[in-house]
């Protein structure tokens, strides 16, 4: 997916709690909300993780997380051609993107 069409919903997010976050993306009926949602899942399951792994992260609060930053930038775009008429080609450009959630407890 591009990410002009993922940053549309990065944005909606950015700045709430995390499970408010996860509601919104819930209700968002675009594909991409999907993906972030996903993403956002993972982000707090690492925050989480990270809490019971390492002793020094013992007063870390996973209930307190924010989105603290949600990006989407353009990855790598896959480059097709299609042939039009009078045997010449028309450029197909697959694009897509990375999507970057930043969790803070803050």
């Amino acid at each position: 997916m591009s990410a002009q069409k993922m940053r549309e919903v990065v944005r909606q997010i950015q700045g709430l709690p995390a499970a408010q976050a996860s509601a919104v993306l819930a209700v968002v009926p675009r594909k991409g909300a999907r993906v972030v949602a996903k993403t956002l899942k993972s982000a707090m399951a690492n925050a989480e993780d990270l809490k019971t792994h390492n002793p020094g992260y013992q007063d870390f609060k996973t209930d307190r997380l924010r989105v603290k930053l949600a990006v989407a930038g353009t990855a790598t775009t896959i480059k097709r051609f299609i042939p039009k008429a009078r045997g010449s080609a028309g450029p197909i450009l697959k694009r897509s993107c990375h999507v970057k959630i930043v969790l803070s407890d803050e």
